[in-house]
């Protein structure tokens, strides 16, 4: 599938150039914005957490200013996003950027993914966003989006297959890594996006999707039965 694959670049790029949403965390490759967004985004909407994020910055605005905030302020202005684990996950990874990396966020995948908090999707989402490294985040989105491109029916909550989506794409990644990282997030949250029927019509990978060729794409993706 890796021919169909090297196709997504050429088509994404100049997609998401033209069409990609003007959110407050695209506007820099600061990797605090970038984390902070993530984590963010994490179980909400894009919507909700646009107010959240430029209060979090005004009021701690750098990694040292999150490292030392006091706890009652980061409940507060974390108040209404829910999953409070990630508030203090962020301050913990924080304080581990001053103590261990003197304050400067970590460039190495291994490093990032180490501190509290960072799963592999967020790690990719900075090393590709912030420091352009071929490192993809794959989430359901991007495996959504995957499925149908290659007309796949694994069941995209398998392990083995997310870990072969990643590995395929780390494969095809083009010079533009974080933009790239960003077109796929974009395609699976808008034009292909989950619970509803995928517009096919205005898709830039119409051209070499399988499942559209093949009339499965409402179909896909596949989830284990439970």
């Amino acid at each position: 599938m890796e021919h169909i694959l090297s196709q997504l670049p050429g088509a994404l790029l100049p997609w998401y150039d033209s069409f990609h949403r003007d959110l407050p965390w695209r506007r820099d490759r600061e990797p605090y914005h970038i984390w902070l967004s993530e984590i963010m985004l994490q179980q909400t909407r894009v919507e909700a957490v646009k107010g959240y994020y430029a209060r979090f910055l005004a009021a701690l605005p750098t990694i040292a200013n999150l490292a030392k905030a006091d706890d009652e302020l980061l409940n507060k202005l974390w108040e209404g996003l829910g999953y409070y684990s990630r508030v203090r996950n962020l301050k913990k990874a924080a304080q581990v950027i001053m103590t261990d990396f003197g304050g400067l966020f970590p460039r190495r995948y291994e490093d990032i993914l180490a501190l509290p908090g960072i799963g592999e999707y967020t790690a990719g989402a900075i090393c590709s966003i912030a420091f352009g490294q071929p490192t993809p985040a794959v989430d359901g989105n991007v495996l959504r989006v995957i499925s149908r491109i290659c007309n796949e029916d694994t069941p995209i909550d398998s392990l083995a297959y997310k870990k072969c989506v990643t590995e395929r794409l780390a494969s095809i990644y083009p010079p533009r890594a974080g933009d790239f990282t960003q077109a796929l997030m974009e395609l699976g949250a808008t034009i292909c996006g989950p619970n509803r029927a995928p517009q096919c019509s205005i898709c830039p990978c119409k051209a070499f999707c399988r499942a559209h060729a093949a009339g499965t794409a409402e179909s896909l993706p596949v989830k284990s039965a439970k």
